[in-house]
């Protein structure tokens, strides 16, 4: 019974020393655009570009470099994830089954589409404040400014970097970053 009470002890005290940044992205579950549940877990071994998306907004086009950087690069090694969001000037109006028609009738997007979700605000999705927090993610603090926002997730479940919604799906840093060099 000491034992357990110590351990538990140990525990607890690691978790305040170090905070949540033992916590990796394979720790959550998501629901994809159909409702299904979607363990990112089973992403393990792969880089992951993570997305929030938007059907109504200036930088929308970019679903195509999104497209064409997932035909090309997309398979065992990598992949991309969107999350529709509606948190910059409601320009992501549409229910899960109007996204998932708008972007594939429009931009043939096969990569695999999140049911829509908050990237900020009160009602954040959790994914989404490990992904801005340091203490979450150990690594670094951000705001989702605008739609398109990246974030890359290295093989390991870790953050490793972010990008502006500016940033073009095939800018030569995050290329470099798939190929590994």
């Amino acid at each position: 019974m000491k034992s357990n009470l110590l351990i538990t002890l140990v525990l607890l005290i690691s978790m305040s020393v170090f905070g949540q940044s033992s916590r990796s992205f394979y720790d959550f579950r998501v629901e994809t655009i159909n409702g299904e549940p979607f363990d990112l877990s089973s992403l393990k071994g792969k880089k992951v570009l993570v997305v929030n998306t938007a059907s109504k907004c200036g930088l929308t086009p970019q679903y195509e470099g999104l497209q064409a950087l997932y035909t090309k690069y997309g398979g065992d090694n990598f992949t991309i994830i969107g999350f529709p969001a509606n948190n910059f000037m409601g320009q992501e109006p549409g229910s899960n089954e109007e996204i998932q028609e708008f972007c594939q009738s429009n931009y043939g997007v096969e990569f695999p589409m999140m049911s829509k979700i908050s990237v900020k605000g009160d009602d954040i999705h959790e994914l989404y404040k490990w992904l801005t927090s340091k203490d979450q993610n150990g690594v670094m603090d951000s705001e989702v400014s605008w739609n398109f926002q990246k974030y890359l997730i290295d093989e390991n479940g870790n953050l490793v970097d972010m990008m502006s919604p500016r940033t073009k799906p095939d800018d030569p840093k995050i290329i470099a970053w798939i190929e590994g060099k």
